[in-house]
C-alpha cells in the first residue's frame, strides 16, 4: 500500500470518520481466553488508515461465509485496489469467473464495474506474451493495449507494441495507426462499395467516425434512397460488446 495514498485515508477518516465499515467473519475462538476472533475480509486498506487516524473503534459488519465465498470476498477485495495493473485486474476477472463461475454482469456489480468495462478488460488476456508483458511492464497503457487489440493478427500485434513503445505512441496515435493497419481476415466478406468510383469525402468521415466509436472496421454505402451500415466483428466476444454497445444491455 502507498503510504502517500493511505495518509490521504487517513486525513479523511479524521474528518469524517469511517463512512463504510469493514466486514469481518467469525473464527475459532482463542483457546485460552474464549473470546470471540474476527478475521477481516474486506476493507483492509480502511483499517490500516482507520489505525494512522487513531481510531480505537470502527464500525464493522459481521457475516458468515463459506471458505468459497471468503475466497470470492478476499478477491473482490483485491480487485478494487486502485494500484492494480490492467492485466492484474483482467487475471483476477478470469479468475473469478472460471473458480466461481460468475458472469461478466455479476463481477461488474461486485466490483462496481460496467459489464462492458469488464468484457474491455477481459480481452486483454487475448494480447500476445510480449505485448502483455509490456503492459506489465508499464511501457503500454491499457488504452493502448486495447487499440492494438483492435489487429486480429498477433504478430502485427506485437510490431505495433514495439513501434508504440519506441515511438512514444499516444493512444489516439495509436488508434489511427491501427486504423490504417486495419485489413478484414482471411474469409471476411469484401468491404461493399462501387468500384471505379472515388469515395465521397462525408461517407469516408462518417466511417472513420464509426470505427473510432465501434472499435472495428466499418464500411457505409450511402445514396439519396438510403444505403447500408456494415460492422465488421472478428470473433464472439467482440461481437458481446458491440452488441452491448449499441443496444445497452447483455443478449439474453
Amino acid at each position: 500500500m502507498e503510504e502517500a495514498e493511505l495518509g490521504e485515508l487517513a486525513d479523511s477518516i479524521r474528518e469524517h470518520g469511517l463512512l463504510q465499515p469493514l466486514v469481518v467473519t467469525p473464527i475459532a475462538p482463542d483457546a485460552a481466553g474464549g473470546r470471540p476472533r474476527y478475521r477481516l475480509i474486506a476493507g483492509e486498506r480502511r483499517w490500516q488508515a482507520a489505525k494512522i487516524a487513531g481510531l480505537v473503534r470502527a464500525p464493522v459488519v459481521v457475516r458468515e461465509v463459506t471458505p468459497r465465498e471468503l475466497l470470492e470476498l478476499a478477491l473482490v477485495e483485491n480487485v478494487q485496489r486502485a494500484d492494480l495493473n490492467p492485466l492484474e485486474m483482467a487475471a483476477a476477472y478470469q479468475q473469478l469467473a472460471q473458480e466461481f463461475g460468475l458472469t461478466q454482469e455479476q463481477i461488474g456489480r461486485r466490483v462496481g464495474k460496467s459489464r462492458f468495462a469488464v468484457a474491455n478488460t477481459l480481452r486483454l488476456l487475448h494480447l500476445p506474451a510480449a505485448v502483455q508483458q509490456a503492459v506489465l511492464d508499464g511501457l503500454l497503457s491499457e488504452g493502448h493495449a486495447r487499440a492494438i487489440l483492435g489487429l486480429a493478427d498477433p504478430e502485427a500485434q506485437r510490431r505495433l507494441a514495439v513501434q508504440v513503445v519506441e515511438g512514444g505512441l499516444s493512444v489516439r496515435q495509436t488508434e489511427e495507426q491501427v486504423r490504417r493497419l486495419q485489413v478484414p481476415p482471411e474469409g471476411a466478406p469484401p468491404a461493399p462499395g462501387r468500384p471505379g468510383r472515388p469515395p465521397d469525402a462525408d461517407v469516408v468521415r462518417l466511417e472513420d467516425g464509426f470505427r473510432q466509436a465501434l472499435g472495428t472496421r466499418v464500411s457505409l454505402t450511402h445514396s439519396r434512397k438510403g444505403g447500408r451500415l456494415t460492422i465488421f466483428y472478428y470473433d464472439d466476444e467482440q461481437l458481446q460488446a458491440l452488441y452491448e454497445r449499441l443496444a445497452g444491455d447483455e443478449p439474453g
